[in-house]
């Protein structure tokens, strides 16, 4: 699944602006799909500053320990602590109650370097053929 209404980074992260400019981000449906089950989630401090493209958490799984990317630069102004210890809700509903963090960015055009839907779709498809 994969929502118009989001942007999107070749690291399978989403992007929305929020409330003009903050962006929540989190992690598409096809990652946590790729991920399988998920046994640990390690989201950014409050107050952090982070870089578009740098790591700003990590998620592990049973098959495999990977970097949470920034999409934005910005500061992290919130984020989803539950989800910490709810892995059910990323698998069930990552782009809404699975989002990750609350990032404030310069302005709106922080996202303008993301990939649109129809590009992620792409993206997504050409890494799922053998």
């Amino acid at each position: 699944m994969i929502l118009e209404n989001l942007k999107y980074s070749k690291t399978h992260e989403w992007v929305r602006l929020d409330e003009g400019n903050f962006a929540v981000m989190g992690i598409t449906d096809y990652a946590v799909q790729q991920l399988g089950d998920i046994v640990f989630l390690d989201l950014p401090k409050i107050g952090a500053k982070v870089t578009e493209g740098q790591p700003l958490g990590v998620i592990e799984s049973v098959k495999a320990a990977v970097d949470l990317y920034s999409p934005v630069t910005g500061e992290v102004v919130e984020v989803n602590a539950p989800l910490a210890n709810d892995f059910e809700t990323l698998a069930k509903d990552p782009y809404s109650a699975g989002w990750m963090a609350k990032i404030r960015v310069a302005g709106a055009d922080a996202l303008k370097h993301l990939l649109s839907a129809a590009e992620y779709q792409k993206l997504a498809e050409g890494e799922a053929k053998p």
